[in-house]
């Protein structure tokens, strides 16, 4: 017997998804539940218009000096190894 949509339980944020054991679960689930429009609609990657946003760090001049240095011996801008820095730096902290 098939579930009418009208039956589907709606599914208000990513944290009610469980983690499923297998395909088997996942496809038990999903037969009894759907996606909320507003879920769906937040869901949609929306390209951002700017590339990037500019923002203001202060630095101690001898530290930022020495990012300089490190930068210049690599053959990189500073801002450039910053910012590699911190995207690596992200990448680390989210797999914990």
């Amino acid at each position: 017997m098939e579930t009418a949509p009208a039956d589907l339980k709606p599914v208000r944020a990513w944290k009610d998804v469980p983690a499923f054991d297998g395909d088997e679960a996942e496809g038990q689930f999903w037969a009894r539940h759907q996606l909320d429009a507003r879920l769906m609609q937040a869901s949609i990657h929306r390209a951002d218009v700017r590339e990037s946003t500019t923002i203001t760090l202060r630095f101690d001049p001898r530290m930022l000096s020495r990012i300089k240095r490190v930068a210049r011996r690599r053959y990189l801008n500073y801002q450039s190894m910053i910012k590699q820095w911190l995207s690596e730096r992200m990448e680390q902290e989210l797999k914990d």
